[in-house]
This record gives structure tokens, C-alpha cells and sequence, in this order.
């Protein structure tokens, strides 16, 4: 059981770091997601039932949804999306000039 727990923990604070770390809102709030479902798994481990499924309900579920609904309404996903297609259709291009 104490692997288990480590492996969590561990993982809890790279996603942390991770989070902080990153510059796409969309990662974020899916990173945010997997902390938050890690973290009803803790607090399952830790037999504390009440807290995991509040944890999963509020932090997993109505927190992203709402995350989402913000993301899309600020149109983040459209342009972040918008970002990677015009970097890839770059990466496109220089290795077409370069043959």
C-alpha cells in the first residue's frame, strides 16, 4: 500500500509543478482534471470516503466543466488550436522549401 501512495504523491506534485509550468490553458485544466482525480484516490486510500467524492464530484467534474465553458466563451480553445494548425502548417512549409 505504501508504493501505491508514493506513486500518487509523486505524481500529485509533478502534475502541480506541471501546472504551473505550463503556457496552454487547455492543458492546464486537463492537468487539472488528472490532479483532481488522484486526489479522490488519495483521499480514498486515506478512508476518507466523504472527501473523495466530494473531491471528485466539485474538483473533477463541476470545476472543469466549468473551466471549459469559460475557455470556450474567452474562444482560448479556438485559438490555441488555431495556434498549433498555423505551426504545423510552418513546419509544413519549411520542409517543403528545404527538399
Amino acid at each position: 500500500m505504501m508504493a501505491i501512495e508514493l506513486i500518487l504523491l509523486s505524481f500529485l506534485i509533478i502534475v502541480a509543478v506541471a501546472i504551473c509550468l505550463m503556457k496552454r490553458l487547455l492543458s492546464v485544466v486537463i492537468l487539472f482534471a488528472s490532479y483532481c482525480v488522484v486526489m479522490s484516490v488519495v483521499w480514498m486510500l486515506l478512508a476518507a470516503p466523504d472527501l473523495a467524492i466530494t473531491e471528485a464530484a466539485v474538483g473533477t467534474g463541476i470545476t472543469s466543466v466549468l473551466f471549459f465553458i469559460i475557455l470556450k466563451r474567452l474562444k482560448v480553445i479556438e485559438n490555441e488550436s488555431r495556434d498549433e494548425n498555423k505551426g504545423e502548417n510552418e513546419a509544413r512549409m519549411d520542409g517543403e522549401y528545404r527538399e
